[in-house]
């Protein structure tokens, strides 16, 4: 019980983590691009198609690693799962 829950917080550090490497790495090029755009060609602003769409997708990894913490379709959901499909099985 106590390894398993280790291993369950190692995971979830694991994902904070990453998360947090994708939010570093997202500021980072964004600003580069900002800076590469305004010099190269100011008049056509083009670096916020690339932040739009790039942090929608860090939005949705930032829902699935705090507000599901691996719940939505992580382990709980999998354990009930294949519960729902052992009772199936066993009814007459």
């Amino acid at each position: 019980m106590n390894g398993e829950k280790y291993e369950e917080a190692k995971a979830r550090v694991k994902e904070l983590k990453h998360f947090y490497r994708n939010l570093t790495t997202y500021v980072a090029i964004n600003i580069l691009l900002i800076i590469i755009n305004l010099i190269t060609n100011p008049e056509k602003l083009w670096f916020y198609w690339v932040s739009i769409f790039w942090g929608f997708f860090i939005l949705l990894y930032g829902l699935k690693v705090f507000l599901f913490k691996g719940k939505f379709l992580g382990k709980e959901w999998e354990e009930k799962k294949i519960k729902e499909i052992l009772e199936k099985e066993n009814r007459p």
